[in-house]
């Protein structure tokens, strides 16, 4: 318990985290480019970030755009957000809020790219409204995602990636789908930049297979 105090103090002064007990929780919607990354730079989401492992993975590789990792979890983030003070990634920024809150945060179209990346598969049915890839969801990603901008998913989870399958193909408005049940044997593994996180290298340690869909909606 004294650690997680710990580090929740250090976040909480860290420029890098946005949580509510900070001003800028209430104000940062539409300024995420002006207040907080000073810059105009194409803004991509990790949703349900964990440690954050993407986020700073693929600031490191693409500083000219900005990355924010979201999660709850205040003692994940402080490790995305330890790693990114470390490596001087001023171009990734981590959100403290539940992802059913987004609209709370971002203007509409004001994201470029959104990321799910092993989200939680919420396998129970009673769950399945909770699960990220839920029609919910996409509905609301439609709406902050600009026109063209990528969705994409790698979990290894073959129930999640399946049930997203099957709900993107009774919408009509996504195009651009690719998928694959093998993502590190697949021609779209480029796309993911071999960006691992811990859980990850768990699942394919055991033989898990990575799965990997992206999809851009018909506005």
């Amino acid at each position: 318990m004294k650690r997680k105090l710990e580090r929740f103090r250090i976040i909480e002064e860290r420029q890098n985290v946005i949580e509510p007990s900070k001003p800028a929780y209430t104000t940062i919607k539409g300024k995420w480019r002006s207040d907080h990354f000073k810059n105009q730079n194409p803004i991509t989401l990790e949703l349900a970030c964990g440690r954050g492992e993407y986020t700073v993975g693929l600031a490191a590789l693409f500083p000219d755009r900005n990355y924010i990792g979201i999660d709850i979890k205040g003692e994940r983030i402080w490790k995305g957000s330890t790693w990114a003070v470390e490596r001087n990634l001023s171009n990734a920024a981590f959100l403290r809020t539940e992802i059913s809150f987004l609209e709370a945060f971002f203007l509409t179209s004001e994201v470029d790219e959104l990321w799910l990346v092993h989200p939680d598969p919420r396998p129970k049915k009673r769950d399945i409204k909770r699960r990220l890839t839920s029609p919910r969801y996409l509905d609301m990603y439609k709406k902050l995602v600009k026109p063209e901008g990528f969705i994409r998913l790698r979990t290894d989870n073959t129930g999640l990636y399946e049930y997203t399958l099957e709900t993107l193909q009774l919408r009509s408005d996504i195009k651009d789908l690719a998928f694959t049940s093998d993502m590190y044997a697949s021609e779209l593994r480029p796309e993911c930049f071999d960006i691992t996180t811990r859980y990850e290298e768990e699942f394919v340690a055991k033989g898990e297979k990575v799965k990997y869909l992206r999809f851009r909606f018909i506005h």
